[in-house]
């Protein structure tokens, strides 16, 4: 019986070292952001708890809808670059502890309606003339549908929306309610980040007038010249207006003040201590960000590569968020 015992304490402890060991050896899944800022910061956090605390990543795809959702169940334990209190889906998850923000990652992160300078200014160089010379804000839209013609319906101006499946997605489609525009513009789906980019890019190249949603940090505002047409100030009841996709009477407001945070499951706070103050800590300066997000674009290189690029190029950015023996290892492995 002793004998019978014994064995049954040795296999248990065999088996709970093994499971610890299976534990440990289990990738701490981050969501597989698409646009470019996010994509990098990705790799930037995955390369230091990779090379500096030792832990296997790996990456799974998702829109911004979903991969919410998936860190909410644990499915998914990081979200790079969380653009944290847009989403009703996050903003619940959060209040019931199932999800964090940590840090602010990006100070003076923005996101608008735009539209090239020259269709405001002219253009003298490239034979531009203004088009729109008086349009401040999306109040002065309705006048200037004609400009931004959609090809497909001449009747009407074109608005290009965010990528598919990202909360801006709906709120952009009911702020085209709350200013009254369905009936002057076209709500167009580019579809994926980058066809978004292509369109905006080559009418701009072109010298064609474009109206469209963007945000930073990203390549292309630092690339073109541009103006942000002005909105109503932030409201936060409004703000719930548009944020849901079937609320029938949305209300007008300039979107949520932008903080961007990176998102972990609540598991994973608890089991990550050490993690979660290097996330805390992170904090990108934005012109240093774009800059490397345009180099990034312009030779199409890998976010993997520009993120190691980044950390060997600027070790007093990123040094400070994490312990001098991490940040050793991480300059080691570089």
């Amino acid at each position: 019986m002793k004998r019978l015992k014994s064995l049954l304490a040795t296999s248990l402890l065999a088996l709970s070292l093994t499971t610890h060991a299976s534990d440990q050896a289990q990738p701490i899944h981050f969501g597989d952001i698409t646009w470019e800022s996010g994509s990098l910061i990705t790799e930037l956090l995955r390369t230091i708890v990779e090379k500096g605390y030792g832990y296997p990543t790996d990456t799974l795809p998702g829109s911004t809808v979903s991969l919410e959702a998936a860190l909410a169940k644990n499915d998914i334990q990081v979200i790079g670059e969380e653009w944290a209190g847009r989403s009703p889906a996050w903003v619940k998850a959060e209040a019931e502890g199932k999800v964090f923000g940590l840090g602010d990652t990006v100070k003076g992160a923005t996101e608008g309606w735009w539209v090239p300078e020259f269709v405001i200014k002219g253009d003298p160089e490239r034979g531009i003339r203004p088009l729109a010379p008086e349009l401040k804000s999306v109040a002065d839209l309705p006048r200037y549908a004609s400009v931004f013609r959609d090809p497909e319906s001449p009747d009407k101006g074109r608005f290009l929306n965010s990528p598919t499946g990202w909360t801006s997605e709906i709120v952009n489609s009911q702020k085209l309610k709350a200013y009254g525009l369905n009936d002057s513009f076209v709500n167009f789906r580019t579809g994926s980040g980058a066809a978004l980019d292509a369109e905006v890019a080559t009418s701009i190249r072109r010298g064609k007038p474009v109206l469209f949603y963007y945000w930073s940090p990203t390549p292309l505002l630092g690339r073109y010249k541009l103006v942000k047409l002005e909105e109503p100030p932030f409201d936060a009841e409004a703000w719930k207006t548009l944020s849901n996709a079937s609320h029938p009477n949305p209300r007008g407001s300039r979107s949520m003040p932008a903080r961007l945070a990176i998102g972990v499951s609540a598991p994973f706070h608890a089991q990550y201590p050490e993690l979660v103050e290097f996330f805390s800590k992170v904090d990108l300066p934005i012109d240093l960000l774009n800059q490397t997000l345009g180099q990034m674009s312009e030779k199409r290189l890998q976010p993997r590569a520009v993120a190691q690029a980044f950390l060997r190029e600027h070790p007093q950015v990123w040094s400070a968020w994490v312990p001098a023996d991490v940040a050793a290892k991480v300059s080691g492995s570089l």
